[in-house]
């Protein structure tokens, strides 16, 4: 009979809406092999789900590592999760709907597989890895396209009873402000995530308040990107400092909201809106959530830049995936 192969790899995955990223990492959680693709919103989920699987057996590949050798996967998803039976429930930037991932991975590779939500995931390789390693409490905000939100707390992910929770993007933070995508006004992402930045910033460009954007990015909001807003910024806009500053400032001060209600030793500011002013946005956050915050916990938190990046949510998806399997290692 042949010898069973040790299972002592693990696999993060990242299903964001624009790409699929999986990593294969040693039992010391070292990167041994990763393919990162484009993903592809008009082919079918069937086709979808093949090309992830396709994905992890080429980061596999790259690894030399056969599929009986893995220990675990964590997958981090967008979009309304059934965390208990790993179905992606919506995807509308796949159109995807109700999705097995969790029973097709663990059909596919014959190990635990275990679906999550992708912030979440984010700042759990944040608590592990990263700027909130060693916390009792670490909440994660990501300002992007929405604002994404989650927490880490005695080592745990805060959850609900089937799905994630801590969408800070959705708490008030300007009564009767803009519209926001779930249908209520004024929440955080409504006048605060790169969306609503980069809209006021092109708005300034327009009306020839911020010449060196113009000129660089003109009034598409499409080619307004973080590092192009930086750029205005570095280059002299002071319209668009403005718009950034006011966005950090509701964000702290929805922060000091959470401070008095979870009252975390680290909050963890991430994305690539982040990545590209850290400076300006955490010292604004700080200072508005501190002022926000009551006095007897002003002093109790930090709040930090991310420091994985791009892999924080895959190596956070793998440090999951092992969590689960062996919780007393964590």
């Amino acid at each position: 009979m042949a010898k069973q192969a040790k299972r002592q790899y693990w696999i993060g995955f990242d299903l964001g809406g624009t790409k699929m990223f999986a990593v294969v990492y040693d039992a010391d959680f070292q990167v041994i092999g990763k393919k990162r693709r484009k993903t592809k919103g008009n082919e079918g989920v069937g086709a979808g789900v093949e090309r992830l699987v396709g994905t992890i057996d080429e980061a596999l590949a790259e690894a030399k590592v056969e599929r009986n050798e893995v220990a675990g996967i964590g997958i981090g998803c967008p979009g309304p999760l059934d965390l208990d039976k790993g179905i992606l429930l919506d995807s509308p930037n796949l159109g995807w709907q109700n999705v097995p991932l969790k029973r097709k991975l663990q059909e596919t590779f014959g190990c635990p597989a275990f679906v999550l939500n992708d912030v979440d995931s984010g700042i759990y390789g944040e608590y592990r890895f990263g700027a909130a390693k060693g916390a009792h409490c670490a909440v994660g905000v990501f300002p992007g396209t929405g604002i994404g939100g989650g927490c880490v707390y005695d080592g745990k992910l805060l959850r609900g009873k089937t799905g994630s929770v801590f969408e800070i993007g959705h708490m008030l933070a300007m009564p009767d402000g803009p519209l926001c995508g779930c249908g209520q006004m004024g929440c955080l992402e409504a006048v605060a995530s790169r969306l609503a930045i980069s809209a006021a910033a092109t708005t300034a460009a327009y009306r020839g308040e911020a010449p060196h954007l113009l000129a660089e990015a003109g009034t598409d909001l499409g080619n307004v990107r973080s590092s192009t807003l930086a750029k205005a910024i570095a280059a002299g806009d002071v319209a668009i400092e403005r718009i950034v500053r006011q966005a950090s400032l509701l964000i702290g001060r929805v922060i000091g909201d959470v401070v008095n209600l979870m009252v975390p030793d680290i909050v963890v500011l991430g994305g690539g809106l982040v990545e590209a002013m850290p400076d300006l946005i955490v010292g604004e956050v700080l200072k508005a959530a501190r002022e926000r915050a009551m006095p007897v916990f002003r002093k109790s938190f930090a709040v930090r830049a991310a420091e994985l990046g791009d892999d924080a949510a895959v190596l956070g998806a793998a440090a999951w995936a092992e969590r689960q399997v062996n919780p007393s290692q964590a």
